[in-house]
């Protein structure tokens, strides 16, 4: 079972715990096929659906493998209200937005709209030199450079992109992205879950 941090108010908890349900069950998943998925049991799976439990940042990268998605997806799908009915003309000012806490996806993550959308836009920050995990999930994305360098791998293709630069891939790729020159900063546009 994954050691339970703080990291994450309730109502954050609560807002992880629905995406997270939404997402297992839109892939056709049961918490027992999840469970077996990422060595987690399933009654604390059940929890943290629940929100009454929180993840350790090893138990959420398990969790958003299987679930073919990302901890940045999912972060900031606990930082958005998702219980916010959804807007028809939202501004996110620049000083309103909470970073996610430290340590998710080697960097920050911050969602750029609230409540549900068809498209969650968000700004992704780090200093990652190397590449770890790839993900693949359903759902397509676009990322835009704001500032420095990255190397974006699709389906083991690497793409060196500058400030600037955009690449989008279609649901399914298996993908990765790391720094090639220190720090950088992205737009990610991702696709929500159908």
């Amino acid at each position: 079972m994954g050691a339970q941090v703080d990291a994450l108010p309730d109502e954050s908890a609560l807002r992880l715990g629905a995406r997270l349900r939404e997402l297992r069950r839109s892939r056709g998943l049961t918490l027992v096929q999840l469970a077996g998925a990422t060595g987690l049991s399933h009654p604390f799976l059940s929890q943290v659906e629940r929100g009454l439990a929180n993840l350790s940042l090893q138990s959420l990268r398990r969790i958003a493998v299987a679930l073919e998605t990302s901890p940045v997806e999912l972060v900031a799908a606990a930082e958005a209200a998702g219980d916010e009915p959804a807007r028809r003309v939202e501004v996110a000012r620049a000083g309103s937005r909470r970073p996610t806490p430290e340590g998710f996806a080697r960097g920050t993550a911050h969602a750029l709209v609230r409540g549900a959308r068809p498209f969650t836009p968000l700004i992704v920050e780090s200093d990652a030199a190397e590449p770890r995990e790839t993900f693949a999930h359903a759902e397509d994305e676009f990322v835009h450079v704001l500032s420095g360098a990255v190397v974006v791998e699709t389906d083991g293709r690497p793409h060196e992109l500058a400030a600037g630069d955009s690449i989008y891939y279609a649901g399914g790729v298996r993908h990765r992205w790391w720094g090639s020159a220190g720090p950088y900063r992205l737009l990610v546009v991702k696709q929500q879950a159908r």
